[in-house]
């Protein structure tokens, strides 16, 4: 199922949506959806309705709670769709391209990086009961089943299994791809520590001396990605979580790096480097190290 009719649903019920990222919008709260008295649907102007530029929204579990109902789907599921639409959103907004969200209206980003809103038609579905619904805990027979729910009920139609398995199988990648990654992590810090000791170990102690003994390892910056604020603030966070040592900083609160603060030997630097490049550098950016 599309997200934008289940928007416009939330919207014309509880007349505030927040999308994270994004912003705001408010309706009326005078709005009732209107049929013709014969029966038939005429589009109309979607009035009382109002945008507020909000980018710091991070997360709205009322909406999320609203998906999972309206689609059968878990809360995981329903959160990456969530994601991916607003992802897919904020890309044609970058490039100057307005996006519709079908029942509310039109969004389209200014060079000075607001927002400015157009109101659309009234999506006249969203008056009508939802695709998947309960009633005294039955699911009606006619209704498509979807997500889990189909597990304990057999459906009338075939479901199609693909998706949600994909999303499994990508998110058990991820998640053995970062564990992998925090284990070559940890396997150089302990390589490298190894190597200071050792050395320390073989410096003789013949009388105690005023003169610095020079070390041919140090620590090294190993950038792993630089981005914009929000989101290297989310990918640091994210890796923080997998109890990762990255680190952040910025010089111009524009551009953002993420790295590694590690010990590491000077003819180690390229091969850390490509190994964290492997693991932690998302496509279009560069790994580097810095002294």
């Amino acid at each position: 199922m599309k997200l934008a009719p289940l928007f416009a649903q939330y919207l014309y019920k509880y007349k505030r949506l927040d999308l994270p990222g994004l912003g705001t919008f408010l309706l009326d709260q005078s709005f009732i959806i209107e049929e013709e008295k014969n029966g038939l649907e005429k589009p109309i102007n979607l009035e009382g309705v109002s945008f507020q530029n909000n980018t710091s929204i991070k997360e709205v579990p009322e909406l999320i709670v609203f998906i999972t109902s309206q689609t059968g789907k878990i809360k995981v599921l329903a959160t990456a769709d969530l994601e991916s639409y607003l992802e897919q959103a904020k890309q044609f907004l970058n490039i100057g391209k307005p996006y519709i969200i079908e029942g509310i209206g039109s969004l389209e980003k200014l060079r000075s990086g607001e927002y400015i809103f157009k109101a659309g038609k009234v999506l006249q579905e969203a008056g009508k009961d939802s695709p998947v619904k309960e009633t005294e805990g039955k699911i009606s027979a006619k209704e498509p089943l979807s997500g889990f729910k189909s597990i304990l009920l057999t459906p009338v139609k075939k479901f199609n299994w693909k998706k949600p398995i994909a999303i499994v199988l990508i998110l058990v990648g991820m998640t053995f791809a970062i564990w992998g990654g925090y284990i070559v992590y940890k396997r150089a810090i302990t390589k490298n520590s190894k190597i200071l000791n050792k050395e320390k170990k073989e410096i003789p102690v013949v009388q105690k001396q005023s003169t610095p003994i020079n070390s041919s390892s140090s620590n090294f910056k190993f950038v792993i990605e630089t981005s914009a604020k929000e989101r290297a603030l989310n990918r640091f966070q994210r890796l923080r979580r997998f109890g990762l040592d990255v680190q952040l900083e910025t010089k111009d609160s524009v551009n953002f790096k993420l790295f590694f603060l590690l010990p590491a030997t000077a003819s180690d630097t390229a091969r850390m480097r490509d190994s964290l490049y492997g693991i932690y550098t998302p496509p279009g950016n560069k790994a580097y190290v810095e002294n």
